[in-house]
């Protein structure tokens, strides 16, 4: 079925009227604060540590990731704003910086230290982003692409850092697990890498070290003099030239940042055939309505009223969707779309979801699996409601049933929160323990396990701060904030990569009818 047999919303929107036109100027406020954390994660590291780096003869990380990439391709970033305040001196972006990139036509993970911020010490936040970004690689089957150059482990941090799965230990595990399952793991020695730092290259498959400038040893020069009152240079100890001709510990050398990049791109130009889209993609239309109009409909407080039909028809090709169920269970909207091309089932929160939001959404579901159609969970409830009457209808056995549907689906899973995600209805509509392949929100959205009462969207105090997107970003409970004219394009490209994956069989738990 191509997407043009699908029925077209019609928008019953008045986008002239002056009060939408209020909304979408209000809207700035919310853009103003992720563009104005955007811009610090991108900077990096301090005017003067940047400097350094360049007078070193080094490519800033950003710069690398650049010179790697197709022309042209886009860089998906994930967690760009983790840990950001969390640190003195820190900016957001917790000293790395991860993402997809596309080299030599495949997607790729790349995880880059980011030296030009404290050295690119490690805090628990880095192991938390590094093993983050390990899972979704591995989940999509991404090769991974290391770029090391990193000092070791923020000693103070290191309850947060040593001890627990999802840190610093996850990441060897996940690097030696993923290359068994033929993942490639491939690193980059960009400058001194000491301990943990030194084992990421050394547990990969294959590895470039830079002559002169990357370096990689278990314990620096001035660790082995305390321990052994040894007298040695990095470069003797741990320099390119050793690792090349002596240890063996790399693989490839390179003359500086460019020409080590220039060799990872052959390396990943001869990593086999790259897997093929699972999925026949229709031809891709834009939607009727403008992107930009989001603004307008995004809920920022809890009396704005609800537009999942409006925000579908902003988000799908040709605005086109064909709703299940519409006369059934309307607090939970579901219906087949495409997104550039790739078909998509669509459940989006329309209000609080009851016992027949509930068994619709699961028997939706159900058929998304049977099909092998992905899922796009659009977010705005405010739980499920409660009351006598809900639960003679067996809200709780039907609410059960939409959880035990989501947990169970085995195909790719996309969640984006475009309003308020309170309470259960977060969990139900596969929140991050229900682990969909990728969490995002929009900079208006707030989640948590109540509403704050009384705080409207954006309120820097008590609760409002802990329930927003910004600070979700900032603890990596979500992978990324994006301005709403983005979800299209960032979607697309997301479906795009799940689709390179073998597709599964869904096996259900028990459902209580």
């Amino acid at each position: 079925m191509t997407s043009t047999a699908l029925p077209t919303i019609a928008s019953q929107v008045a986008t002239d009227d002056p009060a939408f036109q209020q909304r979408c100027a209000a809207y700035q406020r919310f853009l103003a604060q992720l563009q104005e954390r955007s811009a610090e994660a991108l900077q990096g590291g301090s005017a003067k540590a940047r400097k350094l780096h360049q007078e070193r003869g080094q490519m800033l990380p950003r710069e690398r990731i650049t010179a790697l990439t197709d022309p042209g391709t886009p860089f998906i970033e994930l967690a760009q704003l983790a840990g950001a305040d969390m640190y003195e001196g820190v900016p957001p972006g917790a000293t790395i910086i991860t993402g997809v990139g596309w080299v030599c036509g495949r997607a790729c993970m790349l995880i880059i230290n980011d030296a030009t911020v404290k050295g690119g010490t490690m805090f628990g936040m880095t192991t938390k982003k590094h093993t983050r970004a390990q899972l979704f690689a591995w989940q999509h089957r991404l090769p991974c692409i290391t770029m090391v150059q990193s000092g070791g482990g923020f000693l103070p941090d290191l309850a947060n850092i040593f001890p627990d799965e999802g840190q610093a230990g996850s990441i060897m595990y996940n690097q030696v697990k993923m290359s068994s399952e033929a993942i490639a793991q491939i690193a980059i020695v960009h400058g001194p890498s000491t301990a943990g730092g030194a084992y990421i290259p050394a547990l990969c498959d294959e590895v470039v070290i830079i002559r002169r400038q990357g370096a990689m040893f278990l314990g620096s020069p001035q660790l082995v003099f305390a321990a052994t009152g040894e007298v040695i240079d990095s470069e003797a100890l741990g320099g390119a030239e050793m690792h090349s001709r002596v240890s063996g510990v790399t693989d490839h050398i390179a003359d500086d940042d460019r020409h080590a990049l220039e060799i990872t791109r052959h390396i990943v130009a001869h990593l086999g055939e790259p897997p093929r889209l699972r999925w026949t993609r229709a031809a891709a239309e834009p939607p009727r309505y403008e992107p930009a109009e989001l603004y307008g409909l995004a809920r920022t407080h809890a009396s704005d009223p609800y537009h999942a039909h409006e925000i579908i028809a902003r988000l799908v090709d040709g605005s086109r969707f064909q709703e299940f169920k519409q006369l059934h269970g309307e607090t939970l909207v579901t219906g087949f779309a495409h997104i550039e091309g790739i078909e998509v089932g669509v459940l989006a929160g329309n209000g609080a979801l009851t016992a027949q939001a509930g068994a619709k959404g699961a028997h939706f579901i159900e058929l998304c699996c049977q099909r092998d159609i992905p899922l796009l969970f659009l977010v705005d409830s405010p739980g499920f409601l409660s009351g006598e009457d809900s639960e003679r209808q067996g809200v709780g056995k039907h609410g059960a049933k939409l959880m035990n549907a989501v947990a169970n689906a085995d195909v790719p899973k996309f969640t984006l929160i475009t309003g308020h995600a309170w309470g259960a209805a977060y969990y139900a509509l596969c929140g991050r323990a229900l682990k969909p392949n990728a969490l995002l929100m929009w900079p208006n959205a707030r989640a948590a396990l109540r509403a704050p009462t009384g705080a409207p969207t954006g309120t820097a105090s008590g609760a409002a701060e802990y329930a927003g997107a910004m600070d979700w970003a900032r603890q990596l409970w979500c992978d990324m904030v994006i301005d709403p004219v983005q979800t299209r394009p960032v979607l697309a490209e997301l479906l795009a990569m799940a689709g390179r994956t073998p597709a599964k069989d869904t096996q259900y738990a028990v459902f209580r009818m």
